[in-house]
Order: C-alpha cells, then sequence, then structure tokens
C-alpha cells in the first residue's frame, strides 16, 4: 500500500511540475523573445520622408502578421539607406516588424 501511495505522489508531483513549466515559460515566437515580422511584403504609398529621424509616414492596407487594419503610420527604419530610395508619392513594396510596441521598416523597394 506504502509503494502505491509513493508512486501515484510521485507522478502527481511530476505532472504538477510539468504543467507549471509549460505555463512559466514565455510562448515560442512571442514578442518577449523576438519581434513579430512581416513575412510578405506589403503594399503601400510614401506619404512622407523624413530623414533626419530616421522615419517614414507610409499608407498601407492590412497588415495581417502585424495585426493593423489600413491606415497611414509612421514607421522607424532599421537602415537610414532605406530612405535614399524613395520619395514621398512612390507606391511601394516594404516589410516590417514590430518591437517592444515599435513599428521598424526592415525592407522597402519601388513597386513596380
Amino acid at each position: 500500500m506504502k509503494t502505491i501511495v509513493s508512486t501515484l505522489s510521485i507522478s502527481l508531483l511530476v505532472a504538477t511540475s510539468a504543467a507549471f513549466a509549460q505555463t512559466a515559460a514565455p510562448a515560442q515566437g512571442s514578442s518577449a523573445q523576438s519581434p513579430r515580422a512581416m513575412t510578405e511584403m506589403a503594399a503601400g504609398e510614401v506619404r512622407k520622408v523624413d530623414k533626419d529621424a530616421r522615419k517614414i509616414t507610409l499608407r498601407h492596407g492590412e497588415l495581417k502578421q502585424l495585426d493593423m487594419p489600413p491606415m497611414t503610420m509612421v514607421f522607424q527604419v532599421k537602415d537610414p539607406s532605406l530612405l535614399d530610395k524613395v520619395k514621398a508619392g512612390d507606391k511601394v513594396k516594404f516589410k516590417a516588424e514590430s518591437a517592444s510596441g515599435t513599428m521598424t521598416l526592415t525592407e522597402i523597394e519601388t513597386a513596380k
């Protein structure tokens, strides 16, 4: 009888520890570990380029990977040289990521 109780106690302890470890660990791919990034190029239109502030304003459609509706918004740029590729009024394709709540443009090219 003692063996059965001991075995059940150990099994319960192991199961509880495993369940706790799963809930305590951050989810893989969560924004706490890494930024959420767009995997496909999105379409947009350049509204403003601010090289001094390293920002670009884009009007874009829905960005599903970032859970964003269509809007006009300002993005930081990962590499300031990206701003040399475009000007206000250009139709573009771009990729962005959200890291700690900051939207950052990682790639941009003029649409063909």
